[in-house]
């Protein structure tokens, strides 16, 4: 999937042209009131430019905003059901996959509730679980980590590396400027009227804290192709590959090697510069 965006508004952008390739993960930065959350709506296509195009095909798109509206005559589930059927899903697979997610970010108690009497945390749990249900293509994050407990936002973390490991674009704008450090494809700052490209540190030079993982399988196997957060490979003299990831990434790369068919045993993962922080047990091997 790759889009082109030429957007144009009299008051808060101009003259803005930005591309989106598939399978890649991209931050917006900016000041309060610059225009980040008005470029992610119209990314979105929530909004329409006043001036401007939008080329290239419209792909499945979800997109959080910055504040969830709780007044819905809905419950929790009953709410992501809607949104599922809305996305093509049918009935059954949109419950499902509302049950899955609402566990993901530990809030399937909650499942029978109104939203309208839902905990700020709890509500932003749900639009954020409305968002991933559908399996988006482009995935359009605004300020979603707000309101998240600990857990949850490490589980919007996971999730945040599935979509892009599927192939799937996902642009985001968060306040913490460590959010997915070290994962990130591409960064704009949004500045006067326009955007700016950020140049992104190399690995190694302070973007973020990297996972290194040594993993064996059957001589002669090569690894999987498209592995999650593009990780850098070196095969070792006993011939263990040993693979260098954002820790953003980590976990979903593990997955990736453990599921491979041959699967690989995962022989020591580690905090890059730091003391290993896993050794293999009979819980690494694939079954």
């Amino acid at each position: 999937m790759g889009r082109r965006y030429g957007l144009a508004g009299p008051w808060v952008l101009r003259g803005v042209d930005l591309g989106l390739p598939a399978g890649a993960l991209v931050r917006v930065e900016g000041a309060n009131g610059t225009g980040k959350s008005t470029l992610l709506r119209l990314l979105a296509g929530i909004d329409a430019p006043s001036e401007g195009t939008i080329t290239g095909s419209r792909p499945r798109t979800a997109y959080v905003p910055e504040r969830f509206s709780a007044a819905l005559p809905f419950t929790a589930a009953g709410y992501l059901v809607h949104l599922g059927r809305v996305h093509g899903l049918r009935r059954a697979e949109a419950a499902d996959r509302a049950s899955s997610w609402l566990t993901r970010f530990g809030a399937a108690a909650y499942a029978g509730t109104p939203l309208a009497e839902l905990s700020k945390g709890t509500s932003q749990k749900v639009a954020v679980a409305q968002a991933l249900l559908a399996e988006p293509e482009l995935l359009v994050l605004d300020e979603a980590w707000t309101g998240l407990d600990t857990e949850a936002r490490g589980e919007l973390d996971r999730a945040v590396a599935e979509r892009v490991a599927a192939g799937a674009t996902v642009v985001f704008v968060d306040h913490d400027p460590r959010r997915q450090a070290g994962a990130v494809d591409a960064a704009y700052r949004v500045e006067g009227l326009g955007l700016v490209a950020v140049p992104l540190a190399a690995p190694g030079t302070g973007a973020g804290p990297r996972v290194r993982i040594d993993a064996t399988c059957v001589p002669g196997t090569a690894l999987p192709a498209a592995l999650p957060g593009a990780p850098t490979c070196a095969v070792a003299p006993d011939g263990t590959a040993r693979l260098t990831v954002a820790a953003a990434h980590s976990d979903a790369l593990l997955g990736a090697l453990l599921t491979a068919r041959p699967p690989w045993h995962i022989s020591h993962v580690a905090t890059v510069s730091e003391a290993p922080a896993h050794r293999s047990s009979s819980r690494d091997e694939a079954p």
